[in-house]
């Protein structure tokens, strides 16, 4: 029988983050893991000024505002019987859950997607897939149900 012990739940606050959230928290609860809620603010995205984003200057109030968020995703009357944390990072966002798997011995990820297809696909690439690719442990995909 598998255990998990730390799952991971990148969130980017769209209908489709918050549906694999459900799923994340129900494995959380039922193994008693811990669940890191991630959000990556996108490198790519953000003007460069002599080669240094002006992300990488995010001052403790805004990191503190964007934690409080990602932690009120998790339903208030559950709140004390599951151990969590908030992680909010800066770059690309595939790369960053990777890396925070590997450091925080993730056993498992769960995610959602947008289900891009077509050209939106093939130009914008999926992060879950390579997520999937790269991630040293099982991911889960959860695909939004409307």
């Amino acid at each position: 029988m598998i255990t998990l012990r730390n799952i991971l739940c990148p969130i980017d606050h769209s209908k489709h983050s918050e549906s694999a959230l459900k799923y994340a928290i129900a494995f959380a609860l039922k193994d008693k893991a811990k669940l890191y809620l991630m959000h990556v603010l996108d490198s790519r995205t953000h003007e460069e000024t002599e080669g240094v984003s002006e992300l990488t200057t995010i001052d403790e109030k805004g990191l503190t505002e964007l934690k409080n968020k990602l932690e009120k995703s998790v339903p208030e009357e559950i709140r004390e019987e599951i151990k969590y944390e908030a992680l909010v990072c800066l770059g690309v966002p595939f790369d960053e859950i990777v890396r925070v798997a590997k450091d925080k011995d993730i056993d498992l990820i769960v995610m959602g997607t947008h289900g891009r297809t077509g050209l939106s696909h093939v130009m914008l690439g999926s992060i879950a897939e390579k997520v999937m690719r790269d991630a040293p442990c099982p991911v889960m995909i959860v695909k939004y149900q409307g």
